[in-house]
């Protein structure tokens, strides 16, 4: 089975910094597209970046602030998130789209960003 589990998230004050990680198990990074997704309370689930091969892709309200990675080796999946600002509050997803089409996903881990 396809199992997702995120770790890393918190409560960080405006302009900090987390690392969120995602691990999984059961299926391949390196043969998927897997992403970052996120929901803040009352809100759709938004994509927040993506890898693909060598292809990152990311949210406009993201971009120079995150940093999406893949560790094939690990089977890991990472997001560096910098200048962390009150809107980023959220609860963040790991998702891996297969090849054959399946998509899952983690269990959701809470970020919230506040003085």
């Amino acid at each position: 089975q396809v199992q997702l589990v995120e770790s890393g998230g918190g409560l960080v004050h405006p302009g900090g910094s987390l690392r969120l990680s995602c691990a999984g198990s059961g299926s391949r990074f390196s043969n998927a597209i897997v992403s970052w997704y996120r929901q803040a309370p009352g809100e759709q689930r938004d994509l927040v970046a993506s890898i693909s091969g060598s292809s990152t892709t990311y949210a406009d309200s993201v971009k120079g602030r995150f940093t999406i990675s893949r560790d094939n080796a690990k089977n890991t999946l990472s997001l560096q998130m910098d200048s962390l600002q009150p809107e980023d509050t959220a609860v963040y997803y790991c998702d891996i789209l297969e090849p054959m089409g399946r998509h899952y996903w983690g269990q959701g881990i809470q970020v919230t960003v506040s003085s």
